[in-house]
Formats: C-alpha cells, sequence, structure tokens
C-alpha cells in the first residue's frame, strides 16, 4: 500500500478537484508537501488519510484549509479600485431605487469585501442607500476571522492601506485594528463553494461581481463553469473585475473588455 502512495495521492488529487475544482492533478509534490504534517499528526499513510476524510467530513474543512491560498491585503491592486470608485460606481446612482450587490467571490480573511466597503463609504455616493455586499469563501477558517473584523497592526494585511484610511475606517485595539461596525454590518458572509451547482440561486442577482486572483488555480473546464455562472449572475451591463492577470477572453462572448489607461475590466452585455 505505501508503495502505491503516489496512485492514492492522485486520487486525493481528483477528489479535491471534483470537490472545488482547485487542480493539484498536475502538482502532486505540492500537494504532498501541504498535507503532510496533518498525516504525520493523525498518524496515517496516505491512502489511509484518502479514506479518513470520507469517514470524517470535518476532516474535508481541515484539508481545504490546508491546499487553499489566502493571501490578500487591504486595497490590493489600487487602480482597479480607483476605476471601480470613480468610474463603476457612479453609475448605479440612479439605479430605480434598487439596491446595489456587489460579490466578493473568494474574500478569503475579508480584506477585499471591507475595502470595498471602505470605498463605497469615502465616495458619498450612497448615503441613504443600501449597497449589499456578499462576501463569500470556501474555506470555513478564514470565514471566521473575517467576520470579526480584527488585524493584527504588523500583519501583511496592512502592506497597501492608505494612511488616512487608518482614521476613517479602524478602531485601534491592542495588537488589532477593528474594522468599524458601520463597515462591518454591509458585508454578508457565506460559505460558498464556487463549483456549485446552485450558485446563482445561493447568491442571487449582483451588480458587480470580484473575482480576484482566484482563475489562476483552476483549469479551464472549471474557469468556463465558474463564468457561465457568473454571467448568470450578473444583471446585464454589470461588471466582473477579475486580477490584473486574469483574462477570460474566448472563455465567454457575454462579456466585453473595458480597457481602460492603467486597468481592463469585464461588462456584460446587455
Amino acid at each position: 500500500m505505501i508503495a502505491n502512495g503516489k496512485n492514492y495521492l492522485e486520487d486525493l488529487a481528483n477528489y479535491i478537484y471534483d470537490f472545488c475544482g482547485i487542480d493539484y492533478k498536475n502538482n502532486l509534490n505540492n500537494l504532498k508537501m501541504k498535507i503532510e504534517a496533518r498525516i504525520k499528526e493523525l498518524g496515517l499513510s496516505i491512502w489511509e488519510y484518502f479514506g479518513y476524510i470520507k469517514m470524517e467530513p470535518e476532516e474535508l474543512d481541515v484539508l481545504i484549509e490546508l491546499i487553499t491560498v489566502n493571501e490578500t491585503y487591504f486595497f490590493r491592486e489600487e487602480n482597479l479600485l480607483e476605476e471601480f470608485k470613480n468610474s463603476i460606481l457612479p453609475e448605479y446612482i440612479n439605479s430605480a431605487g434598487n439596491n446595489v450587490r456587489i460579490w466578493s467571490a473568494a474574500c478569503s480573511t475579508g480584506e477585499e469585501p471591507y475595502t470595498i466597503g471602505m470605498l463605497i463609504e469615502d465616495s458619498g455616493l450612497f448615503n441613504g442607500r443600501e449597497v449589499q455586499i456578499i462576501a463569500t469563501d470556501i474555506n470555513k477558517k478564514v470565514l471566521e476571522k473575517a467576520q470579526k473584523g480584527l488585524y493584527k497592526k504588523n500583519s501583511l494585511s496592512f502592506r497597501r492601506t492608505p494612511k488616512d484610511i487608518y482614521d476613517k475606517f479602524f478602531i485601534d485595539h491592542g495588537e488589532y485594528y477593528k474594522v468599524r461596525d458601520e463597515i462591518i454590518k454591509m458585508v454578508e458572509f457565506k460559505r460558498i463553494n464556487l463549483l456549485d451547482n446552485e450558485l446563482e440561486m445561493k447568491i442571487g442577482k449582483c451588480d458587480i461581481i470580484f473575482c480576484r486572483n482566484v482563475l489562476i488555480y483552476f483549469d479551464e473546464l472549471a474557469i468556463r463553469k465558474i463564468i457561465n455562472d457568473f454571467y448568470r449572475i450578473l444583471n446585464p451591463g454589470g461588471y466582473l473585475l477579475l486580477g490584473h492577470a486574469e483574462s477570460i477572453t474566448g472563455v465567454h462572448s457575454g462579456f466585453e473588455v473595458i480597457h481602460k489607461p492603467s486597468v481592463f475590466y469585464y461588462r456584460r452585455k446587455g
């Protein structure tokens, strides 16, 4: 059995792919590195661990925590955020009284949706108007952290945070900065698998979707499914904002590319 450990690692990679679309099938050594400390802690071999996950559903949560990448920080990719604040948001001021719904997909520890909330508040465009931010991730542990809105002062979360933001939107909390309650209240956190077949029903219609630096972890088949779901979820004319190194050109004809001097993003046609 031990000699066939690679086969069981392949089985585990396929299991992960089928569950959430994260592709380790061609990167087994990386997968092995991420799980070997946990396997050692449990006193199991790879083939035993694969069976253990199926017998103990809570272990799947642990596995997801081990294999997902959760690097993020406040005000990441400032050029795109400036475009969001100055060009995209103003389009929704006169949207027939409907609430603006924004989805931060794969939000990790919450820096992105809170940044979105801060930008909306700072814009002054929606005083007295409700803006709903839905923030989702598959990793239960990072969502629990995100909901608290607490971030260590010396953490990389603040590597690009403008100085004037601290006083406006954070409260000094000893070793931490705490996001102010008015921003926290703007965000609804949900645990969501981007490959869920009921994604549209669980999220509802949205005007803007942020999904930055996420698609790079999926293969073409998974990307097509996710983008198709994004298309159905977005209202006509809605916006899809990806990471600066991500492109869906050729993936879905229902999006047009918006090119600006320092950024590009996508708009659902119609």
